[in-house]
């Protein structure tokens, strides 16, 4: 088994330096290139036919009496009517810190209400607007847990 080794070695040696040199003298291989064709460039400016749109198209047309359709709108609208009010809620919480905004996001996610998120330099303000004067309510008792102070307003909003 040594014996084989150790004349395998150098044969594989050698059959990959015969190898590379013969890959490398195709690479380079002294053809002559054709240095006769020079490149020439072109400068010709193509003037592109304007084609007719498909919408230009049918706008024309006439067959037989029938134009394609057209999208129109007509909004009518009473202004006699009077306007209705509703009272709304709000619910404000401000100067909440990265802990007690978690909080919060979490108990108006079991809640099921919808909150505004207000941050400037003076810090984070977010406001919950419901007609469910109750279930602020509640909210605001389950946010003590959490030291978070809250404030109910009331806003009416015509409808």
């Amino acid at each position: 088994m040594q014996k084989i080794l150790k004349w395998l070695t150098p044969l594989i040696a050698i059959g990959v330096a015969i190898f590379l040199i013969f890959f490398f003298i195709s690479i380079n291989s002294n053809e002559n290139l054709r240095d006769d064709v020079q490149l020439k460039h072109k400068s010709e400016v193509t003037v592109k036919e304007l084609k007719q749109n498909w919408l230009d198209y049918f706008s024309k047309t006439e067959k037989l009496g029938y134009f394609y359709p057209v999208n129109e709108v007509f909004i009518k609208i009473d202004l006699n009517e009077s306007v209705a009010t509703r009272t709304v809620y709000k619910l404000s919480a401000q100067s909440l810190d990265p802990y007690q905004l978690f909080c919060l996001k979490e108990e108006l996610k079991q809640h099921k209400l919808k909150y505004y998120l207000k941050q400037d330099k003076s810090g984070v303000e977010l406001y919950v607007y419901s007609q469910d004067k109750e279930k602020l309510n509640s909210l605001v008792v389950v946010l003590k847990n959490y030291q978070i102070s809250a404030k109910i307003g009331l806003i009416k909003e015509d409808i």
